[in-house]
């Protein structure tokens, strides 16, 4: 039987007699586990700060009904032009609106659906923006402000007022930062926004949004529902999209051809949306797990030949133990109890280290005019990545203490001795 106490005394003498290999091989488990936590928090927090800056803004599906050819073109309905080669020539659109015919109805089924955590009715028109002698191009949302921003982080962009200004304010606008910037523009102005029909409306400047995206900022702004559908003259049921939130996020694809089949409509789910930031996405998580598994293997090589020389260093006392009645598992436990101590200390200071340099790094000015919300540098203090860090520090110490013990098992005193 296992005398366990003899053995945790015997590995303790052993380390604390040889005190500067013993803080050596602990202080390589700390670095590599504190570079670990370190780098994973810091890179996976960039990571889901460039996601959000994105992915945040983009419903899960949005339904929206295209202007586009027939599918089927009259002469398709005549059987005698069947097998025939016909051409058809100046194809014109079937629709001429891009209002989603059924909103209203579509919009009262979707907020009864147990999937979908908020759907909001948008209306989105090319129109021109006027302010003295400027006049630019871009796009007015009207929406229900209140729900986007439930449903949305569209609060975290507004630099100047509030989605409530905008709510209680039926001529009020939300500009975008780069119109704001174009026309020297700011919160209690006015503006006036011209559409492709010509009618002109005056609108005052609530409040300022910066997106932190050029192409956004320079042409979209906000308004009430009802307040672009009064400046278009249209009625109350003329919407041209509709967002979808869910709860599941990879049900979107599944509930996109759902909603399209079902409701006749184009239906776009957001990884279709951003097949190209998703697939960007993919390869900087690639990035961030093959250098944290880089960092792993690096520490543990480290602590592999640590502590090898610190057990080659106590030879003699094998011997001695051996001589003394220890059997070869004895000898083996306590090298490996040594090389597991090590491992929890190193582990936790490693812990310690990487969460102090996470909320150094995370407490550090970062400050940009493209992303105002954003003060400091982001870090992800995930607590799946301590855990993975202490695990690896207590296997790889384990590993690195078994080989060497299970080869100091097997060794002959006499021949240790001798010195053979």
């Amino acid at each position: 039987m296992t005398n366990w106490s003899v053995i945790l005394k015997i590995a303790r003498t052993h380390l604390t007699t040889k005190m500067k290999s013993t803080v050596t091989a602990a202080l390589g488990v700390t670095f590599g586990i504190g570079a670990y936590i370190t780098m994973a928090g810091f890179m996976t927090g960039l990571n889901n700060l460039l996601d959000g800056l994105t992915l945040n803004r983009t419903p899960h599906v949005r339904l929206y009904n295209e202007i586009a050819p027939s599918k089927e073109q009259p002469v398709s309905l005549y059987t005698d032009f069947k097998g025939a080669f016909n051409v058809v020539t100046s194809i014109k659109p079937k629709e001429t609106q891009i209002k989603i015919h059924n909103a209203l109805p579509i919009l009262k089924y979707l907020k009864t659906n147990d999937d979908v955590k908020g759907a909001t009715p948008q209306l989105q028109a090319q129109i021109f923006y006027l302010s003295g002698s400027i006049e630019l191009g871009g796009i007015l949302i009207g929406a229900d402000i209140m729900e986007e921003a439930r449903l949305s982080n569209i609060n975290d962009y507004i630099v100047s007022g509030s989605p409530e200004a905008l709510k209680n304010s039926a001529n009020g606008i939300l500009l975008g930062a780069g119109l704001a910037d174009k026309m020297s523009l700011s919160v209690g102005d006015r503006i006036q926004v011209a559409t492709v029909s010509g009618s002109i409306f005056p609108l005052k400047i609530v409040g300022i949004y910066q997106s932190g995206l050029a192409e956004i900022d320079n042409s979209q702004s906000y308004v009430n529902l009802k307040t672009a559908q009064r400046i278009l003259g249209q009625p109350e049921n003329y919407i041209t999209d509709i967002h979808i939130k869910l709860f599941d996020i990879e049900a979107a694809p599944a509930m996109a051809k759902r909603l399209e089949r079902q409701f006749d409509i184009q239906a776009i789910d957001i990884k279709e949306a951003n097949a190209q930031f998703e697939t960007g996405s993919s390869i900087r998580n690639l990035i961030t797990y093959a250098v944290s598994l880089t960092l792993l293997i690096v520490a543990g090589f480290g602590i592999y030949n640590i502590l090898n020389m610190l057990i080659y260093e106590k030879m003699k006392d094998i011997a001695i133990l051996k001589a003394t009645g220890f059997s070869g598992r004895d000898v083996s436990l306590i090298f490996i109890s040594q090389a597991v101590i090590i491992g929890l200390l190193g582990g936790i200071l490693g812990l310690l280290v990487g969460f102090g340099l996470s909320v150094l790094i995370d407490n550090t000015p970062f400050e940009t005019e493209a992303l105002p919300t954003i003060k400091t540098y982001p870090i992800n203090y995930n607590p799946l990545y301590y855990a993975i860090g202490i695990g690896f520090a207590l296997l790889s110490t384990f590993i690195a203490g078994y080989l060497p013990a299970n080869k100091a098992k097997n060794m002959d005193p006499i021949k240790i001795i001798r010195g053979t």
